[in-house]
């Protein structure tokens, strides 16, 4: 039997964080969850609030904070265009600075500590599918940089801390995922396209719908978190995590209008600039060190996403409808 221990996961309360809690809180764990709630919604973690190994900080990464924990999962950050061009110096600064000050609190405590990076670090990749060996194609002043390039740089400092005080690092590099809890209007492709559908509003398709994403099921994706967390020291990564089988973004708007049985009709707008056209993982990696690989189907992981849009909008208080722009 495992010993419990005490995780501080920062974004607790965001999409994939809030998610995260749960996972550690059933395996026996406390969990301290800090979130500043700009992206972050407190109904996530609400059904955890009562729980006695769950604790909840209201805090921002960017200042820093002192606690004793014995592992860190590193998983502020706004990570949707919409949120994280909202505010482009905060976000390289929730990146950044969040990063050197978890960092900091890890190399103080000695522990472990899980950098949730991200496969925009590859950004418009001439290489496909990507491996964690390529390098990237990334336009270092775009509208995506302040991602893209925070993301980048927060691994460079990881590293650094690894060469230069044996920091025990794990480093995640996460594809589109997917599923309940996530914000109704975070701008991503999926939940905008679920949201559309169910209120048979237009669905909005930026380009001419050709671009490729691979998505992953939340649970699958936290399989693969866990088990980084746990390798042996050695293993470092980066590792892609997600799902390798592609789809064009108009496939999925198609069988999302399928599966909610929706009205609604196709809408096509420009391309945003520095768009990906394709992305897909190359998960050799994660196979070989995680034994991993996504279990779930893109059709079985978008029937669990639309019942929890559903449930949302059965609440009737206005918070989906109010969320949505398009």
């Amino acid at each position: 039997m495992s010993l419990r221990r005490r995780v501080l996961i920062t974004g607790g309360a965001g999409f994939l964080g809030s998610h995260l809690c749960k996972r550690l809180l059933g395996e026996g764990n406390e969990v301290i969850c800090l979130d500043n709630f700009y992206t972050g919604q407190r109904r996530n973690v609400k059904n955890l609030l009562s729980h006695p190994r769950f604790e909840l900080i209201r805090h921002d990464v960017v200042e820093p904070i002192r606690l004793e924990v014995d592992e860190i999962f590193n998983m502020a950050c706004p990570a949707s265009p919409v949120h994280y061009q909202t505010n482009p110096v905060a976000t390289t600064k929730t990146s950044v600075m969040g990063a050197l000050n978890m960092l900091g609190l890890a190399k103080r405590l000695n522990i472990k500590i899980l950098q949730a990076s991200t496969s925009e670090v590859y950004g418009d990749p001439l290489v496909h599918p990507q491996p964690e060996s390529y390098w990237g194609n990334v336009n270092p002043f775009g509208i995506r940089s302040c991602y893209d390039v925070g993301k980048r740089c927060a691994e460079a400092l990881f590293f650094d801390y690894r060469r230069q005080h044996h920091l025990k690092i794990k480093i995640a590099r996460i594809f589109n995922t997917f599923g309940p809890n996530m914000h109704p209007n975070d701008g991503r492709v999926v939940s905008n396209f679920i949201v559309q559908a169910l209120l048979n509003k237009p669905i909005t398709i930026y380009g001419d719908g050709s671009q490729t994403r691979s998505f992953c099921y939340v649970d699958d994706l936290l399989d693969g978190l866990v088990a980084l967390m746990n390798t042996e020291d050695s293993f470092v990564g980066p590792v892609n995590l997600g799902n390798p089988h592609e789809f064009t973004i108009l496939q999925l708007a198609k069988q999302v209008i399928e599966l909610t049985n929706s009205q609604s009709q196709l809408v096509f707008k420009a391309l945003p600039g520095d768009d990906p056209k394709r992305r897909c993982p190359d998960i050799g990696l994660a196979q070989e060190k995680l034994c991993w690989k996504p279990r779930f189907s893109l059709d079985q992981g978008l029937e669990k996403t639309i019942r929890y849009f559903e449930d949302l909008l059965k609440e009737d208080d206005g918070y989906v409808r109010g969320c949505i722009t398009a």
